[in-house]
């Protein structure tokens, strides 16, 4: 790898939360300042009506926060392999496809990315996780076909992939000293991946490394996924989630799922959704929930909610417990969230994390006294109760902690200069 000039080609991690973008330059750092100064940029839109444009990443949020009039889109990634993808949305009174939503979102990558270099890009490595969607082969392959056709449309000329965790894998090699076999723990937004590689000083020019991956794998668990059970286990409630009705039977679930889930909040908020609600209100026993259900809506208060939990995730990793204050939706009420709560609602997420791991290293032939390094990377990578569930897996491996958003990016621009020169 010749490092005397700048690369030809982008490295792109388009990810779930957060997006970086990687461009090798000799002796700097890889990542591109996309947003205040920031290597990241919230895989965000907001739509504002008011304006009638499209505003991206920490300006998104802002101006949604701020009470500005417009569609909040979050979580874009989680529509690559759902059937989401072939249907569209009403954006700004017009209809737009879900991929032109996924366009859109890149494209402001690549402008910001060509804004600091100077010039265009017509060559990109993209990230991709080891599966887009589990045991489905034609959908993952129907996902990445996906961003090849919204790359094209962008200008990317040569569109080419790395998974997410090899990419982290060649980042971290660019400090390690000796041989190391690591087991590259890459936990993001949407999905879990991990890899088994062999990795050394002397091997990292090398422009084939095909020999020193010895497997990877991957579930379909990420943050998103953990604030949804921490949002079902300790808020949801208030809002009426498992309210008896006058049958016996629990109120139907599908309301909280969407409201708990990213890409799915705006549903609740359909005309058809609040009749049915509605409706059923006058079959349930303790209208308490229901009615700030109905606030809830009125207020289309859903990702605001759903960022409240984001939060309190967070600091979980640090904090035994977290009051969010609903102050909005009820005078007085509030909610407290422990992390024992949030450990409990996760743990069937952490076993399918576990079962991965393991099957990946039976995949390998590698037994657990073999692995010398675990590399966590991504942003829900710090979760203590993740941590402890690998870390019991292999007693003998020492931890190390990448950059949490910055390693594939980072090892995205380095196979992008090999690739392209």
């Amino acid at each position: 790898m010749s490092n005397l000039t700048a690369a030809r080609a982008l490295g792109i991690d388009f990810g779930t939360s957060n997006s970086t973008v990687g461009w090798w330059r000799p002796d700097v750092e890889p990542l591109i300042a996309l947003e205040d100064g920031k290597i990241t940029l919230p895989s965000v839109i907001f739509f504002n009506i008011e304006e009638r444009r499209p505003v991206y990443g920490r300006l998104a949020l802002h101006e949604y926060l701020e009470g500005y009039e417009g569609r909040l889109m979050r979580s874009l990634k989680s529509l690559l392999g759902s059937t989401l993808l072939k249907s569209e949305t009403t954006v700004l009174g017009s209809a737009l496809p879900f991929k032109d939503l996924l366009g859109l979102f890149i494209g402001e990558l690549k402008k910001r990315a060509e804004a600091t270099a100077g010039h265009d890009f017509e060559q990109v490595v993209l990230g991709r996780p080891v599966f887009f969607v589990d045991d489905d082969p034609a959908a993952d392959q129907e996902a990445q076909a996906t961003l090849v056709a919204v790359a094209n449309k962008l200008g990317f000329k040569d569109v080419s992939f790395q998974y997410e965790p090899i990419a982290a894998a060649f980042d971290y090699e660019r400090g390690i000293e000796r041989e190391e076999l690591v087991l590259i723990v890459d936990i993001g937004g949407g999905t879990s991946d991990f890899s088994l590689v062999r990795l050394s000083p002397e091997r990292r020019d090398l422009a084939d490394r095909q020999a020193d991956i010895l497997a990877t794998g991957g579930v379909h668990v990420g943050g998103t996924d953990f604030d949804k059970q921490l949002s079902l286990a300790g808020v949801m409630p208030e809002f009426g989630y498992g309210s008896r009705m006058k049958s016996d039977a629990f109120m139907p679930t599908s309301y909280h799922l969407n409201l708990a889930t990213w890409h799915t909040i705006n549903a609740v908020y359909a005309q058809k959704s609040q009749l049915s609600l509605k409706n059923m209100r006058y079959d349930i026993v303790d209208t308490r929930g229901i009615d700030r259900l109905f606030r809830l809506i009125e207020q289309r208060a859903g990702h605001w909610l759903a960022m409240q939990v984001e939060d309190s995730k967070i600091e979980l990793t640090e904090a035994r417990h977290r009051v969010i204050d609903l102050e909005r939706i009820e005078p007085g009420l509030r909610v407290e969230l422990t992390r024992h709560l949030f450990e409990e609602a996760i743990e069937p997420l952490l076993q399918r994390i576990r079962d991965s791991v393991t099957q990946l290293l039976a995949d390998a032939g590698v037994g657990v006294e073999q692995v010398d390094t675990v590399f966590f990377t991504g942003g829900s990578s710090g979760i203590p109760a993740l941590r402890g569930s690998v870390a019991a897996l292999l007693p003998n491996a020492r931890h190390v902690e990448g950059n949490t958003f910055g390693s594939i990016g980072s090892g995205l621009a380095i196979e992008a200069k090999k690739r392209y020169g």
